[in-house]
């Protein structure tokens, strides 16, 4: 009896033993896919270029591009240095339409267009095409049941997010951009890319809410229902109030649309934005701000060009001419500084006409989570003088009010924002840090060599060349991971180090570059068949488009003199937000010294004589600051005056727009500094600027409880993690 019961076992065990996936090693190479085939598989060559079991024998063409080809490194050298060359190039329409032409093409057909892959299904689907609520993905999803999380790569067990969080991107002291980038780039950043950039965390973190584009969304709102709740319905216009003779968003009486907001904030600081969240922080106020006052501007301008246009063309064709000035400030201002190539960029899409290209678009969620851009952020901002903490900072848009509008732009240009590169993002955002490296877990993404190796990078081969070099990093890296190639996508990303001359690491110049590209050139206005004068009014709009400039965009929709508008601090400018000296974490801005000069690489180079001098009161006053062209001390609005009481109803009210209700004006507290209006108390600011004692460790250091000093045991998480963000509605908000 024993004997045949051990026969039927024996027969049996074959059936209960269910066989590796042989694709868990992600064997097929240079974009082939691989298919499982029982115990085996094959890979799918087709115009890849490539052949053989894996997909790595090249064809003869294939060889011979290969071998022609400059590698990414030799191609960013070239574009980041030979400043004398490019400035020839950049002369020569001929010469630089053909290079910009070049960039087009090759950049937009890296990204797969339909996508191959989507959030929904680990292959190919209808639903990868048709289901735009989902995101695409560049590659697919490491298959279910392989030996580790990775597939074959690595540890069985990933390491807590938190851990990986406070150990490898926790800020221990705040770190400068060496570029000079400032926070006026950071917001535009958050601004921009949350109009495509819109997880459905309620669905899951493969979902979107967006439109895959730019549709300006985050300006005029996501359905038609919020856009006309925006809306004026005169003239084209949106929906405005004016606060000491300047105009800002409209209230929420006035606007009734959803949006995000702590209980603490009082009704009459609320304020009715196209997205949701864009209350959250002063700096995504200033740019909500300054579109719609663009809008309406742009408004006027077409009313007196087409006087017997009604409120809906004139609307329609405001919000396409202000997504063109979108485009071209993004690709030649934006974008530019990113890359930091010596070769000016430009938008014409004229250059593509000749060529086949599909005018529509998708999100990836790499490129999602690429952007997650939290170094950028500081820990304080620094505006005329007053330090304001993060925990002052959010949900505070009065502090536009209190010190102008003009003054707050002109602090953002100055403030110069973090390094994107490892151990420096911020406790606010940090929790974020730790969400996305969940939210990759859970769509099970490949690591970071297998998107560098199918965006054409070569792997890294060890953890010591992933760190530049810092040995102890790598250590810890190793004995997180394990292998190099388990090392996630996100957290690889914030723990490389920028390319030479750019704001960004290699792999996120090389991943991000294509969806960008593809992203802006796809947008419907790029096509021949859209873009033309008609589609903007005629000549006026299209001058409108092709002309527009961060600064004039500012300039010519605010009162009085125009400070300081770029995207990075200027060589000539001593930037605030620097770290302070070590020992001096209480001092007030004007205590630099020269050790903060290594941490600064200005964009030539070489440090201004300026740079290297101990700055004085920022360059600015107490209650001004300094005008960058003409030196003249331009001062912000007077607070009593900026904070004197708010109507609903300005000099052109529309008829049909929505008043305070029994006709009751609301009303800014005039009183300054007051915790009743939400600005920040005596106590919340230390005098001169200094943040308190309870703000920052001294010397700038973390305390010894901020930081797990082992690794925790199956992937537990460190008891010393802290959650700090500030309201629990803001769980859904990707910063």
């Amino acid at each position: 009896m024993n004997g045949a019961m051990m026969t039927i076992c024996l027969m049996l065990l074959p059936a209960l033993i269910v066989a590796e996936n042989p694709c868990c090693s992600m064997p097929c190479q240079n974009t082939g896919v691989c298919m499982r085939e029982g115990d085996s598989y094959s890979c799918d060559c087709t115009r890849t270029g490539y052949y053989g079991q894996n997909c790595d024998i090249p064809e003869f063409w294939t060889s011979i591009k290969v071998a022609l080809k400059p590698s990414k490194k030799t191609t960013h050298h070239l574009l980041t240095n030979y400043k004398w060359l490019w400035n020839i190039v950049n002369r020569i329409p001929f010469l630089s339409n053909f290079i910009m032409r070049a960039v087009y093409k090759i950049r937009s057909a890296t990204v797969d267009s339909p996508p191959v892959y989507h959030t929904g299904h680990d292959y190919t689907s209808w639903d990868t095409y048709a289901d735009r609520s989902y995101y695409a993905r560049a590659l697919p999803p490491v298959p279910p049941g392989c030996p580790t999380p990775m597939g074959t790569a690595g540890r069985k067990e990933l390491p807590s997010p938190e851990y990986i969080a406070e150990t490898f991107l926790a800020r221990r002291r705040f770190i400068p951009d060496r570029r000079r980038t400032n926070v006026l780039f950071n917001f535009m950043a958050q601004h921009f890319t949350h109009q495509f950039f819109k997880t459905d965390f309620k669905k899951g973190a493969g979902r979107t809410w967006g439109d895959h584009g730019v549709d300006l969304s985050h300006i005029y709102g996501e359905t038609v229902e919020r856009q006309h709740q925006l809306r004026a319905f005169t003239d084209g216009k949106l929906k405005f109030q004016r606060v000491g003779g300047e105009v800002y968003p409209p209230s929420l009486a006035d606007a009734p649309v959803h949006m995000i907001y702590p209980p603490y904030v009082p009704a009459e600081k609320r304020f009715a934005i196209g997205h949701e969240f864009f209350g959250l922080l002063p700096g995504l106020f200033v740019y909500s701000t300054v579109w719609l006052r663009e809008h309406n501007r742009v408004c006027d301008v077409m009313k007196e060009l087409h006087p017997d246009w009604d409120d809906e063309r004139l609307f329609q064709t405001a919000r396409l001419i202000l997504t063109g000035e979108t485009i071209n400030i993004i690709i030649n201002e934006y974008v530019q500084h990113l890359s930091g190539y010596n070769f000016d960029l430009f938008w014409d899409p004229e250059l593509l006409f000749k060529d086949q290209f599909q005018y529509q678009n998708r999100i990836f969620v790499e490129f999602n989570h690429l952007y997650h851009w939290h170094p950028l952020m500081p820990d304080q901002f620094h505006v005329n003088g007053t330090t304001y903490g993060m925990k002052d900072y959010l949900f505070n848009s009065d502090l536009v009010f209190k010190h102008g509008f003009g003054a707050t732009v002109d602090a953002m240009s100055r403030q110069i924002a973090g390094q994107i590169g490892p151990k420096n993002i911020g406790p606010v955002n940090l929790k974020v840090a730790v969400e996305t490296i969940k939210h990759e877990r859970n769509l099970r993404m490949q690591g970071l060599n297998q998107y560098r190796k199918r965006f054409g990078i070569p792997p890294y081969k060890t953890f010591l060349e992933l760190t530049g070099g810092d040995a102890e990093m790598a250590a810890q890296l190793e004995e997180a991971y394990g292998d190099v190639d388990a090392v996630e996508l996100y957290v690889g990303l914030m723990i490389e180090q920028p390319a030479p001359g750019s704001v960004t690491s290699e792999t996120i110049i090389e991943l991000g570059g294509p969806f960008s590209v593809k992203g802006l050139l796809s947008n419907p206005l790029c096509s021949p068949q859209w873009w033309r004068p008609s589609t903007f009014g005629g000549e006026a709009g299209f001058r409108l488009v092709k002309t527009a400039t961060l600064r004039d965009l500012f300039c010519r929709n605010m009162d009085g003199p125009c400070g300081l508008v770029t995207f990075a601090v200027p060589e000539d400018v001593t930037p605030t937000g620097l770290p302070q000296e070590e020992g001096e974490g209480g001092a007030a801005q004007d205590k630099q010294t020269s050790q903060n000069d290594a941490d600064l690489v200005p964009v030539n180079g070489v440090l201004s004589s300026q740079d290297k001098r101990q700055p004085k009161e920022e360059d600015a006053s107490q209650d001004g600051f300094q005008d960058a062209k003409t030196s003249n001390q331009v001062k912000p609005q007077p607070e009593e005056t900026a904070r004197e009481k708010l109507t609903a109803k300005n000099e052109e009210a529309p008829k049909n727009e929505v008043s305070p209700k029994n006709g009751a004006s609301q009303e800014k507290d005039s009183q300054s500094g007051s915790q009743k209006n939400g600005a920040p108390s005596k106590n919340d600011v230390p005098k001169n600027g200094a943040p308190s004692k309870n703000d920052v460790p001294k010397n700038g250091a973390p305390s010894k409880n901020d930081l797990p000093t082992a690794f925790p045991k199956n992937g537990a998480a460190p008891r010393t993690y802290v959650n700090r963000t500030s309201c629990k509605q803001c769980d859904r908000i990707e910063l």
